[in-house]
């Protein structure tokens, strides 16, 4: 019998079941930025200019060595959500205690990296040394935590997997408030600056952890975990790491290619990083509304693969996409629409926000491409197919978006910021018709011929 917080999604309406599935992960994944934001708030009120220079010299290194390791995570939510689907219980028990020993180990590996390797790999992103070592202090104190982020990470997804997105919702929740109060006794009472703020974090990160690990052990289906019975299954294992690695290895090749764009507003000067920094945020919130559905899509049409499903499948992805269109289409403009004010919160400079608008009006009204991409992706990763996908996406949002700013981005008419912010819907239109076409190919192959329960 299903509970209050599950969703049966091989049976009943899509369009509905994936709303209600999509909704608390928006939710939280809006909460996470909301708290983000509250961390840089707090230390650049509180601690200074450098400090807050310290916490955001962090962000693109962290996202790079964790990309990997969180991609993992989405091949336990495939996996779990197919033999759920499938009710192969024994498999499911089997992919529950190999992820969170997994995450366990990657968490550990994370932080011996991050502790080690911390002032190292800051200055071979150029740090400005009058913040390495604040910036050092924090990435040594943040992956302390980095095991309990993983835990998290894993067990999330495995409650996503079996329909629940309601519970990691008042996990982060909670986690999400202790967080900002820790940062406030941390910070302002203490006044620790930057090692307050990554120690707030590293707990909050535990107390989310905690409470996923607690929620799994109580579970009375093919999910509860035991910890006695923890150890790892080659096969799981091989499985896991067959979608879930090119989906990391993808995030942290798109991290890197975000680095050379970010090179390139660079050189624009001081208000046209900060214009672009403040419209990044505005859109991120854009951005992680579409990513709900993908999301929905990857667990849904997992689940429907493994239950035989197939008709389903083509409805899921036809739900997902309407819904990214809707929600890109409209997040988008109201963002463009009011854009001056939004950019306003983040600066008061005129030329900042101009520098910021000539962003939104490309990104934004445009975002919903970039949903439709995704989405395409959850499709064909929910039927086992990761590499392919990876392919495609490194080759076409990655690829071609590099050669476009050493190509175009390099004549003399086009060297303009324009001309940077245009990259994106220019290779998310090839990119997204590449999926679409691979998508055919393969959905005419597995689904109507059904030979093999995984593919590359």
């Amino acid at each position: 019998m299903k509970k209050k917080y599950e969703i049966d999604m091989c049976s009943g309406s899509v369009f509905k079941k994936m709303l209600l599935f999509a909704i608390p992960l928006m939710c939280s994944s809006i909460l996470q930025l909301l708290f983000n934001a509250a961390d840089i708030v707090v230390v650049g009120r509180f601690a200074g200019d450098n400090a807050l220079a310290a916490v955001g010299s962090n962000t693109s290194l962290i996202n790079l060595l964790t990309n990997v390791f969180v991609g993992l995570s989405i091949g336990t939510n495939v996996l779990t959500a197919q033999y759920y689907g499938g009710k192969k219980d024994r498999d499911l028990k089997e992919t529950v205690h190999t992820s969170m020993l997994l995450s366990v180990y990657s968490g550990v590996i994370l932080t011996v990296i991050g502790i080690a390797g911390a002032k190292l790999l800051l200055e071979l992103m150029q740090a400005p040394e009058e913040v390495l070592s604040l910036a050092v202090v924090y990435l040594r104190i943040y992956f302390l935590g980095m095991t309990s982020t993983m835990v998290y990470n894993f067990g999330s997804a495995i409650l996503r997997a079996v329909d629940d997105t309601q519970r990691p919702l008042w996990y982060l929740l909670g986690a999400g408030i202790i967080n900002v109060i820790l940062n406030l006794f941390f910070v302002v009472v203490c006044k620790m600056g930057v090692a307050g703020v990554a120690a707030a974090t590293a707990i909050s990160q535990t107390v989310s952890a905690f409470l996923v690990v607690r929620c799994l052990m109580r579970e009375q289906s093919g999910i509860r975990l035991v910890l006695g019975e923890l150890r790892i299954s080659r096969e799981k294992l091989v499985k896991i790491v067959k979608i879930g690695l090119p989906a990391g290895f993808q995030g942290m090749v798109f991290s890197l290619s975000n680095v050379v764009i970010q090179s390139a507003v660079n050189s624009f000067g001081a208000v046209a990083v900060a214009g672009n920094s403040a419209a990044a945020n505005i859109e991120g919130f854009v951005y992680m509304a579409m990513n709900a559905f993908y999301q929905a899509t990857i667990s849904f049409t997992s689940q429907n693969y493994g239950a035989k499903e197939y008709r389903r499948i083509y409805k899921i992805l036809f739900a997902g996409e309407a819904y990214v269109i809707i929600t890109g289409v409209v997040l988008g403009n109201l963002a463009l629409l009011f854009g001056d004010s939004l950019l306003g919160i983040y600066s008061s400079s005129a030329e900042v926000i101009e520098a910021g608008t000539v962003r939104l009006k490309i990104i934004c009204a445009t975002y919903a491409l970039c949903g439709i991409m995704d989405v395409l992706v959850g499709a064909l990763r929910g039927i086992g197919y990761s590499v392919v996908p990876m392919i495609v996406s490194l080759v076409g949002a990655c690829g071609l978006r590099l050669l476009w700013i050493a190509t175009v981005f390099g004549l003399p008419q086009y060297h303009s910021l324009r001309t940077v912010y245009l990259s994106y819907p220019i290779t998310w239109t090839i990119t997204l018709t590449v999926h679409a076409v691979t998508f055919l190919i393969v959905s005419r192959r597995t689904l109507a011929g059904h030979t093999g329960e995984f593919r590359g």
